[in-house]
C-alpha cells in the first residue's frame, strides 16, 4: 500500500506541477495568438531543422558512450551495436515517460537480460548512467552558471538574483566527488550490491561524455532558435540547464510543459515569445517524439528477432511479438486519436470551410459535431485502458468510436486531414480483433493513477488550448447560446464542458465503486466447489488448492481458479492456473487487477514450458526452477534385465513383511489418529517443520479429500502418502509422503513401485515424481546469471539441502524431465518474490532459514 501511496502522490504531485505550469505559460502568451506561434514554428528554415536532427542524433550517440564506459567499468563488455541499440532506446523511452529507473530501467533489465547481464550488473550500468548525466551537468553547469550567471526572473521567487551561488555550489560538489573519486579505493556495498569506486581514466571519460551530451542537446535547441532572438548560445546553454533540470524534478511526463514554462521565463525579453515557444515545440518534435517513434520500431524488431525459435518458425516468433505489442501499440494509437479530438474541439476552424459547410449542412449539425468529436476523443482516451488489457468491448465500442469520430471531423469544419489520420487508426486496428479477446466488463480494470494522471493532463491541455485559442472572446454568459456558424468560441466551450463533466462522472463512479476483496482462506464450501475441476484438471498439482491454506480465485463461469498466497507486495500462485483452458486468460487478468487494486505484483511459482507466452504477456520474466519427473506407465514393470534394480527395492521389503493397500477416500477417517501418529514421529525424527503452499501439510480436513497409499508391516500401519488421481487418468501423483523411523530401509520406494504398478493397471499414463529443484540449469559462461547461480548451489549447497542426491534419487526410475519455472517480475524483485515464496513455504522467514 505505501508503494500505491508514492505512486498517487507521484501523480497528484504532477498534475497539480503541470497545472501551475499552464497558468505560468498563459500569463506569459497573454498578448499573443496561436495563430503566431503556429506561424514562427512553420518559419524555421529547412537546414536549420537539419542541423537540429544532427545534433540530436550526437547527443544520442553521447548518451551510448555512458553504457560503454559502464560496461567496461563492470568488466562485460558487449559489442557496440548491442548496447547502442539499448541506450538509444532506454533513453528514448525515458526521455518522453520520466522516471527513468522504472521506465529505461525496465527496458535495459529486458534487452542485457537477454544478453546475459545479471540483475547486479544492470543496476550497477543504471547507477555509473545516473553518475555519468549529473557529472555531466554539474561540469557544465559549473562553468556557465559561475562564469556567465543569469539573471533569475522576480517571477521564480529566487533567494538570489542570479545563478552565480548555484553555479559555485555545483563547483563545490563536483570537486568533492573528483577529489572523493581520487582518494578512495574501497568499493561501496548496500546489501548484496556492491558498486567499485570508477578509475580516474572511467571518471574523466565520465565527465566528457556528460559535458558533451549536454552541450550538444543544448545546442539542437539554440540552432532552432531565430537570429533575431539576440541570444548566444552561452546564454541558451544556461536556461537549458535550468529548465531540463525543473522538467527532471516536476515528476511530469517528459517534462512536458514545466521545461518549456522555465524555458520562456528565464528567456524573459530577450526574445519573442511567440518565435520562441514555436522553437520548443518544434525541439520537443525532434529530440523527443522522432527518437521515440525510431526506439519503438527498433525494440519490436528485436522482439520478433528474439522471441522466434528458428528459421522454421519465423511465423510464430512474428505472432508472438504481434500477440505482445498490438494491444499495447493499438491503445498508443487509440490516445493520440483522443487527443487528435480533444485539441481540434479546442481550437477554431478554418472559416472558409466552414462558410463551404453551410451551404450543405444546417448549422445544427455543425454545431453537434463539433461536440459530438470531443466527447469521442475523452472516450477514446479511456478506452485506451481497455484495449491495453485485451478487453473485446473496448476494442468493438473503439472501431464504433473512430467511425463517429471520423464523421465528427467532416461535419464539423470538413478537417479532412484530421478524418484521413484517424481513418488510418480505424484501418489499422479492424484486422486485429483476435487480439482482443477478454470478456469483461468495458470499464472494469484498475486504472492506475499515472494512466489517471495522464489523462487529467491531457483534458487540462485542451481545456487550456481553448483558453487560449479565444482569449481575445469576451466571456460571457451568451457565450453558452451562441450557434451561429462564427461562434467557434461557444462550440469549443459546449465542447470542453462537455468533457470535464464526462471526466468527472468517470472519476466519481470510480471512486464510488467498491473497494476489491481482501484475499481470504476459503471456506468448506468454496473447496467442495473446486473438488471437481481439480478431478477434471490436466495434472495433479491443482490438489493443493485442497489444503485450505492459499486463497481462491475462480473464473466467472466457476470451471477454473488460480490458488495463490499473499506476503508483503508479491501476490503468488501456486502453478498454472487449474481448470478449463479457454477460461485462464480471463483469470489471469483478474488476477492481475486484483493484485494491481492492492498495490501488488503478480508472479507464478513452478508454471510449466507449455504456458511460457501467458506470462510473457504481462512483461514478467522466467527463472527456470529445475525440471519435474514424470514416469511413463506404459512400459514401467518389474520385468527385465533394466528394472532390475527396482525390482531389488520391491522386493527387499516385502520379504520383510511389508504389505501395500490402497485406502479409499470413505475409509480415511477411521485411519487419520495412526496416520497423526506417523506424521508426527517422521517431523520429530527428521527435525523438519510443516511445509505448506507447493507441499502437502498434515491436515486432517485436507487427507480425508483424498485416498491414501498406505503400508503395513505384519499387519501394522507404518508408512501412508496421500494419492492425487484424476478422472481422465492422465496423471498419477503422491503429496504427503510419511512413515515411522523403525520402519524398514526403502519402505517409500516400495510403496511409490506398488503404486506405480497399481496406476499402470488403472490406465494412468504418468506418474508425477515432482521437482527436483535447480536441475537442468544451464553451465554456460554465456548463461545468464540466475542459470549460473542455480548450477552452483546444485553442485555445491549439498550442505544445506541434497540437490544432486534428490536428482539421482528420481532419475533411478528413469523419467522424462519437464522444466518449471518462476514467472516473476524481472530484476532485483525476482530475489524479493523468491524471499516471499520461500517464507509463504515455511510459514515465516524464520521457518525458510531452518529445515
Amino acid at each position: 500500500m505505501n508503494k500505491k501511496l508514492f505512486e498517487v502522490l507521484g501523480s497528484v504531485a504532477a498534475i497539480i506541477v503541470f497545472g501551475l505550469a499552464l497558468l505560468v505559460l498563459y500569463h506569459q502568451l497573454e498578448s499573443y495568438h496561436l495563430s503566431q506561434i503556429v506561424a514562427a514554428a512553420a518559419r524555421i528554415p529547412k537546414w536549420r531543422l537539419g542541423l537540429s536532427v544532427l545534433f540530436t542524433v550526437g547527443s544520442y550517440l553521447a548518451l551510448t558512450g555512458y553504457d560503454a564506459l559502464a560496461l567496461r567499468h563492470i568488466r562485460h563488455p558487449l559489442p557496440y551495436s548491442k548496447l547502442a541499440m539499448t541506450s538509444f532506446i532506454t533513453y528514448s523511452v525515458s526521455h518522453n515517460l520520466g522516471f527513468s529507473v522504472f521506465t529505461g530501467g525496465s527496458v535495459r533489465y529486458r534487452i542485457y537480460g537477454i544478453w546475459g547481464l545479471s540483475a547486479l550488473e544492470i543496476t550497477s550500468v543504471m547507477g555509473m548512467a545516473v553518475i555519468t548525466f549529473w557529472l555531466g551537468y554539474l561540469a557544465v553547469s559549473a562553468v556557465v552558471m559561475t562564469f556567465f550567471p543569469l539573471a533569475i526572473p522576480l517571477q521564480i521567487t529566487p533567494p538570489f538574483p542570479s545563478t552565480l551561488p548555484i553555479g559555485l555550489a555545483f563547483s563545490a560538489a563536483l570537486l568533492l566527488y573528483l577529489g572523493w573519486a581520487l582518494i578512495a579505493r574501497k568499493p561501496i556495498k548496500v546489501g548484496s550490491w556492491q558498486f567499485e569506486v570508477p578509475s580516474r581514466t572511467t571518471t574523466a571519460g565520465q565527465m566528457t561524455l556528460g559535458v558533451v551530451d549536454w552541450t550538444i542537446a543544448a545546442a539542437a535547441l539554440y540552432i532552432l532558435l531565430p537570429q533575431s532572438a539576440h541570444l548566444s548560445y552561452g546564454q541558451v546553454l544556461g536556461i537549458f540547464l535550468l529548465s531540463q533540470v525543473a522538467g527532471l524534478v516536476s515528476n511530469v511526463p517528459g517534462g512536458l510543459g514545466v521545461f518549456e514554462t522555465v524555458f520562456l521565463l528565464l528567456v524573459g525579453s530577450k526574445a519573442p515569445t511567440p518565435t520562441v515557444i514555436g522553437s520548443l515545440i518544434v525541439f520537443r518534435v525532434i529530440y523527443y517524439i522522432l527518437p521515440l517513434i525510431v526506439a519503438a520500431t527498433l525494440l519490436a524488431l528485436f522482439e520478433v528477432r528474439e522471441r522466434r525459435l528458428g528459421s522454421s518458425r519465423i511465423a510464430l516468433g512474428v505472432r508472438r511479438m504481434m500477440f505482445t505489442a498490438i494491444p499495447w501499440l493499438s491503445a498508443l494509437t487509440t490516445v493520440i486519436a483522443g487527443i487528435v479530438l480533444l485539441f481540434s474541439g479546442a481550437t477554431p476552424a478554418e472559416h472558409g470551410r466552414l462558410s463551404w459547410l453551410e451551404d450543405f449542412l444546417p448549422i445544427q449539425v455543425i454545431n453537434a459535431s463539433h461536440f459530438i468529436g470531443s466527447i469521442v476523443g475523452v472516450c477514446l482516451l479511456v478506452l485506451a485502458r481497455g484495449l491495453q488489457r485485451r478487453v473485446d468491448s473496448a476494442y468493438l465500442v473503439t472501431l464504433a468510436l473512430l467511425g463517429v469520430g471520423i464523421g465528427a471531423s467532416l461535419l464539423k469544419g470538413f478537417d479532412y486531414e484530421e478524418a484521413i489520420v484517424l481513418s488510418i487508426m480505424l484501418l489499422l486496428l479492424l484486422p486485429s480483433h483476435s487480439f482482443f479477446y477478454r470478456k469483461s466488463r468495458l470499464l472494469e480494470g484498475a486504472y492506475s493513477p499515472a494512466w489517471i494522471g495522464s489523462i487529467a493532463i491531457v483534458i487540462a491541455c485542451s481545456v487550456w488550448l481553448m483558453v487560449f485559442s479565444f482569449k481575445h472572446v469576451n466571456c460571457s454568459a451568451e457565450l453558452w447560446w451562441q450557434f451561429g456558424i462564427s461562434a467557434d468560441a461557444s462550440r469549443s466551450l459546449r465542447a470542453e464542458t462537455g468533457v470535464v463533466l464526462l471526466a468527472l462522472i468517470l472519476s466519481i463512479r470510480g471512486f464510488l465503486k467498491p473497494s476489491p476483496p481482501e484475499p481470504s482462506k476459503p471456506t468448506v464450501r468454496v473447496l467442495n466447489s473446486i473438488l471437481p475441476i481439480v478431478k477434471l484438471a490436466r495434472h495433479t498439482s491443482g490438489h493443493l488448492a485442497l489444503l485450505g491454506d492459499k486463497e481462491i480465485l475462480l473464473s466467472r463461469n466457476r470451471e477454473a481458479f488460480i490458488m495463490y498466497r499473499v506476503l508483503d507486495r508479491s501476490w503468488v500462485s501456486m502453478g498454472d492456473p487449474v481448470g478449463r483452458r479457454s477460461d485462464w486468460d480471463e483469470l489471469l487478468w483478474r488476477f492481475h487487477d486484483l493484485a494491481d487494486r492492492h498495490g501488488g505484483s503478480i508472479a507464478f511459482y513452478q508454471v510449466s514450458d507449455e504456458n511460457q507466452s501467458l506470462y510473457l504477456d504481462f512483461g514478467l520474466t522466467l527463472f527456470k526452477l529445475g525440471e519435474e519427473a514424470w514416469v511413463p506407465l506404459e512400459g514401467f514393470s518389474l520385468e527385465g534385465h533394466i528394472h532390475k534394480p527396482i525390482r531389488h527395492w520391491h522386493r527387499k521389503p516385502q520379504s520383510e513383511g511389508c504389505q501395500f493397500e490402497i485406502v479409499p477416500v470413505n475409509r480415511v477417517p477411521e485411519l487419520l489418529p495412526r496416520l497423526r501418529e506417523i506424521s508426527d514421529a517422521w517431523l520429530e525424527f527428521k527435525s523438519v517443520r510443516e511445509k505448506r503452499f507447493s507441499l502437502g501439510a498434515f491436515d486432517e480436513a485436507y487427507l480425508e479429500r483424498t485416498p491414501l497409499a498406505i503400508v503395513r508391516r505384519n499387519g501394522r500401519l507404518i508408512a501412508f502418502a496421500n494419492i492425487w488421481e484424476l478422472e481422465n487418468h492422465t496423471e498419477l501423483s503422491v503429496d504427503l509422503m510419511r512413515y515411522l523411523p523403525e520402519a524398514p530401509a526403502g519402505v517409500m520406494d516400495y510403496l511409490i513401485i506398488e503404486l506405480m504398478l497399481w496406476g499402470r493397471r488403472e490406465g494412468y499414463s504418468w506418474f508425477n515424481l515432482g521437482m527436483a529443484p535447480l536441475s537442468g540449469l544451464e553451465s554456460q559462461q554465456a548463461a545468464p546469471f540466475w542459470n549460473q547461480l542455480g548450477r552452483f548451489v546444485f553442485r555445491h549447497g549439498g550442505h544445506f539441502y541434497n540437490f544432486q542426491g534428490l536428482r539421482k534419487y528420481k532419475e533411478k526410475f528413469r523419467p522424462v524431465w519437464n522444466p518449471r519455472y518462476l514467472a516473476s517480475p524481472g530484476g532485483m524483485t525476482a530475489l524479493r518474490v523468491l524471499t516471499n515464496i520461500a517464507a509463504i513455504i515455511s510459514g515465516g522467514m524464520i521457518g525458510a532459514v531452518r529445515k
